[in-house]
C-alpha cells in the first residue's frame, strides 16, 4: 500500500493544495472580497484539473468529444462562466479526488493479483560440472540440472534427481498443507522448498512451465469479457451521447418556452453533463470480474475469463470422470486370498513378477513385499498381465484372460481382482481398489446445496468398480465402460436434458472432447495437459474437488456484485437527472451522482477480492442451512 501511495503523491499533493485553495476562496468570499474569491476558485480549478483540460484538448483532435474528461471540462468551465465559481471549482476538485481513489483502488487490486502471480523466479542456479552458475530462467534448456535451496522457489518444472524436501504449493494450488517430494517426483515451477536441498532436472522450458501457464491464463482471462462488461461497453456508446443531446435540448429549449432563464437552463444542462460520465460503470463492473478472477486464482481456481462466470453460476448438472477425478487414480490392495501358498510367499512371487511392468496396478502389488527382486526373465502381455520366472517358478499375474493363457482355472471376476498363478495353478487373488478422494462426497453435497441438482458419473472403468464408487458417493447415475466417444455422446444427452447447463469434470487428455463440449469444462490438476487447458473453462490447479463448489460461490457472488453496481449507478444517475431537469438538483448533487457513486461502486467491487478467501465458510453455511 505504501508503494501505491508513493506513486500517487503528486495527485495527493494537488488534492491537498486544491482543498486549501477552495477553503481560502470560500472564506474570502464570505468576507465580501468576491474578486479575490473568484481568482482563488479559478486557481483551484487550474490546480485540480490542468491534466484533465490537456486530455480534453487532445480529445478534440481525436474527435472524441464524449470523453468523460471533455465533459467534465465543459461542465466546470461552463459553471465558472455563468458565475457559479464555487461549484465549477468543486466539480474538478472532486473529480480529481474520485479519479485518484479509483486509481488507488485499481492499482491495489492489480498489485495484490500481481503479487499472487509473481510466483516464479527470474533466475535459476544451473549445475555445470561441479560448479553452479546463476542464469536467466528463460535461458535454461530442457534437461539441464538445477539446484534449489530451502526458501527458494522452483524456477522451472523439474524432476528430483537427489534430495528430499517438504514443499509449499499454495501459490499454485491454494492447498495450505506441505507436500513431501523425493527422488523421481515432479515439482512444478512456483513451488517453494521449505527444507532440504534438491538437485533437479528440468522437464520443459521456462515459458511452458506451470507458473508461466497460470500467469498466461489469468492475463488472458481479463480480456475475455463477461456479458455484463459487454453490456456496459455497448450501453456507454448509447447512454453518453443521449445524455449530451438531452443537455443541449435543456439548454436551448427551456428559455425558448420561457420556463427558465438562459443562465438557469445552461446550469441544468451542465448538471446533465456531470452526471453523464459513465465512469462508475466503466470502472467498477470490469473491476468486479477482475477481482473475482484474481481472488479465485489465489485458491488455485483459474477462470478463463469473465465470460464463463454466468455459466458457472447457473449450471444445474455435473458430469464427472471417475479415475483421477472422483478417485485418486492410485490403487491399493483391499483384499488378499492365498490359495495353497503362504501369504508372504504369494506376496514375494507376485511382487517380483510385477517388477517388469509399468502398469499403474503394478506399483500397488510391488509394495506387498520387501524381499521382491527383478525376475530372471519375463514378458508383459498388453491388456492381460505379466508372466515371469521367479526362483525357477513360472509366475503369472494378471486378469482372467491371462489365467486362461496359462491354463489356470479362476472364479467369475467381480471387479478389481488380480489373479496369481504359480506353475499353472491358481495360487492367490489380490483385489485392488482405487481410493475415493476424501473430499469427493462433501464436494458433491456442497454442489447439490448450491443448486446443482443432478450428478452423473461417466467412466471408462468396469461396471462393478464404477457402481461401487457411485454408491459410496451417492452419485445420481453412473455409466461405465465408456470410450471417449461414448462419454461425449452421453454428455450431449445430459446437455439436451439440462435447463441451466452442465459441468463436465475431467483430468486427462481423453476428457478433452467432453471438456470442450460441456457448458462448463473443468480440468482437474491438469496444468501440464495442453489439450485439457485449451478445452476447459476452469482449471483447478489441485486435485481438490471442493474447489468446484468454491468456484460456483465465487461466480455467483461476483455476478451479484457486478449487477449491484449496474443497478445502483443507473438508478442514482437517472434520479439526479430528473431532479436536475426539474431544477431540484444542484452541481454538488451532480458531483455525488458521478464521483460519489463511482467511489461506492468501486468499494463494492473490491469485495470480490475477499469472496475466494471466504468461500469455504460460505459453503459451510449453505450446507448447514
Amino acid at each position: 500500500m505504501k508503494q501505491i501511495i508513493l506513486g500517487m503523491k503528486g495527485r495527493l499533493f494537488r488534492i491537498g493544495a486544491g482543498i486549501l485553495l477552495f477553503a481560502a476562496a470560500a472564506i474570502v468570499g464570505r468576507l465580501g472580497l468576491e474578486i479575490i474569491s473568484a481568482v482563488l476558485f479559478a486557481v483551484t480549478l487550474a490546480v485540480s484539473g490542468y491534466d484533465v483540460f490537456i486530455s480534453a484538448a487532445k480529445g478534440l483532435f481525436r474527435r472524441d468529444l464524449l470523453d468523460e474528461k471533455f465533459l467534465m471540462s465543459i461542465a466546470s468551465i461552463g459553471a465558472m462562466i455563468i458565475g457559479e465559481w464555487s461549484e465549477g471549482a468543486a466539480v474538478m476538485l472532486f473529480f480529481l479526488v474520485g479519479e485518484t481513489f479509483e486509481n488507488i483502488s485499481v492499482r491495489r487490486s492489480r498489485t495484490s493479483i500481481r503479487a499472487l502471480m509473481e510466483i516464479c523466479p527470474d533466475e535459476a542456479s544451473v549445475l555445470i560440472g561441479d560448479k553452479e552458475e546463476t542464469v536467466d530462467a528463460e535461458d535454461v534448456e530442457v534437461g539441464s540440472v538445477i539446484v534449489v535451496r530451502p526458501g527458494e522457489r522452483v524456477p522451472i518444472d523439474s524432476v528430483v534427481l537427489s534430495g528430499s524436501a517438504d514443499t509449499d504449493t499454495s501459490a499454485l494450488t491454494g492447498e495450505s498443507l506441505p507436500r513431501a517430494v523425493t527422488v523421481g517426483d515432479t515439482v512444478q515451477s512456483g513451488t517453494v522448498i521449505i527444507n532440504g536441498l534438491l538437485t533437479m532436472k528440468t522437464l520443459r522450458e521456462s515459458g511452458e512451465s506451470a507458473a508461466a501457464r497460470i500467469l498466461s491464463l489469468v492475463e488472458n482471462a481479463v480480456d475475455n469479457k463477461s456479458k455484463e462488461e459487454k453490456f456496459i461497453t455497448k450501453f456507454s456508446r448509447i447512454y453518453t451521447p443521449a445524455v449530451v443531446i438531452a443537455a443541449l435540448i435543456i439548454a436551448a429549449a427551456l428559455p425558448i418556452f420561457k420556463i427558465t432563464t438562459l443562465t438557469e437552463s445552461v446550469y441544468r444542462a451542465l448538471i446533465f453533463l456531470v452526471i453523464s460520465c459513465p465512469c462508475a460503470l466503466v470502472i467498477s463492473v470490469p473491476m468486479a470480474f477482475f477481482g473475482g478472477i484474481g481472488g479465485a486464482a489465489s485458491r488455485g481456481i483459474l477462470f478463463k475469463g469473465g465470460g464463463c462466470f454466468e455459466r458457472v453460476a447457473k449450471a444445474d448438472t455435473v458430469a464427472l470422470d471417475k479415475t483421477g477425478t472422483l478417485t485418486k487414480g492410485s490403487f491399493r490392495v483391499s483384499e488378499v486370498t492365498a490359495l495353497g501358498l503362504d501369504r508372504e510367499e504369494l506376496f514375494y512371487l507376485a511382487a517380483s513378477a510385477e517388477y517388469i511392468s509399468n502398469h499403474p496396478l503394478s506399483d500397488a502389488i510391488r509394495g506387498l513385499s520387501d524381499r521382491a527382486a527383478a525376475p530372471s526373465e519375463g514378458e508383459e502381455i498388453a491388456g492381460e498381465g505379466v508372466i515371469a520366472t521367479v526362483d525357477s517358478r513360472r509366475v503369472a499375474v494378471g486378469n482372467a484372460a491371462l489365467m486362461q493363457r496359462v491354463c489356470a482355472t479362476v472364479p467369475t471376476p467381480k471387479g478389481g481382482e488380480v489373479f496369481v498363478a504359480v506353475d499353472g495353478v491358481l495360487s492367490g487373488i489380490i483385489t485392488l481398489s482405487d481410493e475415493v478422494k476424501p473430499e469427493a462426497k462433501a464436494a458433491l453435497e456442497a454442489m447439490k446445496s448450491l443448486g446443482v441438482s443432478r450428478s452423473v458419473m461417466l467412466s471408462g472403468d468396469r461396471r462393478e468398480n464404477a457402481e461401487a464408487v457411485a454408491h459410496e458417493l451417492k452419485v445420481g447415475a453412473a455409466y461405465s465402460e465408456l470410450s471417449p466417444e461414448d462419454k461425449y455422446a452421453r454428455l450431449e444427452e445430459l446437455i439436451s436434458e439440462s435447463a441451466g447447463g452442465v459441468y463436465y469434470v475431467g483430468d486427462g487428455i481423453n476428457d478433452a472432447p467432453s471438456l470442450a463440449r460441456a457448458d462448463v469444462g473443468i480440468a482437474m490438476g491438469s496444468v501440464g495437459q495442453d489439450s485439457a487447458i485449451e478445452a476447459a473453462d476452469l482449471v483447478i490447479m489441485s486435485d481438490n474437488l471442493m474447489r468446484i463448489p468454491e468456484a460456483r460461490v465465487i461466480a455467483r457472488r461476483t455476478l451479484s456484485i457486478a449487477k449491484q453496481n449496474i443497478v445502483f449507478a443507473l438508478a442514482v444517475k437517472l434520479l439526479v437527472m430528473v431532479l436536475g431537469a426539474l431544477g431540484l438538483a444542484n452541481m454538488w448533487l451532480a458531483v455525488f451522482a458521478d464521483v460519489g457513486v463511482a467511489i461506492l461502486a468501486i468499494l463494492n467491487s473490491m469485495r470480490t477480492l475477499l469472496i475466494a478467501r471466504n468461500s469455504p465458510k460460505i459453503i459451510e453455511k449453505v450446507n448447514k442451512a
